[in-house]
């Protein structure tokens, strides 16, 4: 068996140790600083410096010179809703993108506040590189766009980084830079442009833990994910090369994430932490280098971030929280609990759902409880596996086994110690000796619906956005009607 399932400690601590210092001033204090915005598809925190077996040099880099976020999240596992959420710094209940673009789902009203026009009005040119993948696009006017496809057969990859230095280059004033990376989106594709050099075999890897499962083909397609990511890498490192070469690296803060966790089993589609759970890091010059923080984050923090690195007025509207003070090493006052969602991604799979965590326990609250969830099917089907249901299922613990039933027929609540289980296999619902918990995190969970103007707080409306999407079939002809019911601010 390969080393690469092993990482040094060691290692990690000395890339963290070297970089924590300050990374760099910069060079005109007075001057608004620029914004690289770094988003990469479908990967969770499956990277070096998290202590992911696998080799993420450029990553860790970054992460020596900056703060690595070691509990940061998206509110929706999906790709438009995720999108649309750092965006607009509100929840997909709040903006209306509960869905795929590419499925017709779009916001409420072109009319929401977001990143793209707020900083073109506090003179920053805007661009991006990649998708958007948000209804509708004219919401979002970037002063510069290139490679608007998904691109997810990756073909010409140096064009991000060409594209990417010339906006850089030709930006005389602030700019806002979002570059979109493909990688690792599904097909997990082995080598493009011969990276990696050294491609993973499923002989070299065991199958990612929150999976629970470490069959022969959960080991390739972890091999072939792990693929993707150095060569993710990769690319953001020449993309970093480029910022350096152009001058500006010492007047721009560098963001990186994760739009949301890796297409695999317990995965993307899912409220579980594999789904959720992203990598984030900031790079901010004058800030110590070399930071992990353990405070709960979101990316809905990332609006109010870029606001006030802007020099804007935070609108008060948004739920989030700047991350300034935490990537300068302060301690402000911070959320005790952080809440996730999910409605649907295709037709396909829907299911409404909502999530709080505090430092320890999560709970799920399934509004059609004991209904079979649609998603199950759709990720455990052939689509995504050779091997038939059964097959993968028999090389799982017994505890794994009924980990997987709860998902295909979940119960009204599920409740996980993330502390004793990072991997949410033990439901402790049921569990008397945690209803004290149970009925704490069932208040919290109510007064954010609440406060958030969530109308599936109402089991009811739940019902009718799934039986509305199960009806209309698997058909992006028609967008659904679910405005009216869905939107209560």
């Amino acid at each position: 068996m390969s080393l690469v399932k092993t990482v040094s400690p060691v290692a990690i601590l000395l890339f963290f140790v070297m970089g924590a210092s300050l990374w760099g001033q910069a060079s005109d204090p007075k001057k608004k600083p620029n914004i690289l915005f770094i988003v990469s598809e479908d990967n969770g925190p499956e990277i070096g410096c998290y202590g992911a077996p696998v080799k993420t040099p450029h990553l860790d880099k970054l992460a020596a010179q900056g703060t690595l976020f070691r509990n940061a999240y998206v509110p929706q596992a999906g790709c438009s809703q995720s999108r649309a959420a750092f965006l607009t710094g509100l929840y997909p209940h709040q903006n209306g993108q509960i869905g795929l673009a590419t499925w017709n789902y779009a916001m409420y009203s072109g009319k929401i506040k977001n990143v793209v026009k707020t900083l073109g009005r506090a003179g920053y040119r805007t661009g991006i590189i990649g998708k958007l993948h948000i209804n509708p696009k004219s919401a979002f006017p970037f002063d510069f766009k290139a490679i608007p496809s998904a691109n997810f057969s990756r073909k010409d990859m140096a064009a991000y980084v060409e594209n990417a230095a010339k906006f850089i280059k030709q930006s005389d004033q602030p700019f806002y830079l979002q570059v979109n990376y493909p990688d690792a989106h599904r097909p997990f594709i082995k080598t493009v442009d011969k990276l990696p050099a050294k491609p993973l075999t499923g002989k070299d890897v065991d199958a990612i833990p929150y999976m629970g499962i470490n069959h022969p083909e959960l080991r390739q397609q972890t091999a072939d994910y792990y693929n993707c990511m150095m060569r993710l890498d990769s690319y953001i490192g020449d993309l970093l090369e480029a910022l350096e070469a152009s001058g500006k690296s010492k007047d721009t803060v560098v963001v990186y994430i994760g739009d949301h966790g890796a297409d695999l089993l317990r995965g993307k589609r899912t409220s579980y932490e594999g789904g959720v759970k992203i990598p984030m890091i900031i790079r901010w010059p004058g800030a110590k280098g070399g930071q992990q923080k353990k405070e709960l984050v979101t990316t809905l923090d990332l609006f109010p971030t870029f606001c006030e690195i802007a020099g804007v007025t935070i609108p008060k509207s948004l739920p989030g929280q700047s991350l300034k003070t935490i990537a300068y090493g302060g301690s402000p006052k911070w959320r005790k609990y952080l809440f996730t969602e999910y409605h649907v991604h295709s037709n396909h799979n829907p299911w409404p759902q909502r999530t709080v965590r505090g430092a320890r326990y999560k709970l799920i609250y399934n509004p059609l409880a004991g209904e079979m969830n649609p998603g199950y099917a759709f990720t455990m089907g052939r689509k995504f596996f050779k091997a038939p249901e059964a097959e993968l299922l028999a090389a799982a613990s017994k505890q794994v086994q009924v980990a997987y039933k709860i998902m295909k027929r979940p119960p009204k609540y599920e409740l996980y110690d993330l502390q004793t289980d990072p991997f949410e296999f033990k439901n402790l619902a049921e569990d008397l000796a945690h209803a004290e918990t149970l009925g704490r995190l069932k208040a919290e969970l109510t007064l954010w619906q609440k406060r958030t103007g969530d109308a599936l707080e109402d089991p009811a409306i739940a019902q009718k956005l799934f039986s509305m999407i199960r009806e209309s079939g698997t058909s992006k002809k028609q967008a659904l009607d679910y405005k009216p019911f869905m939107q209560t601010q």
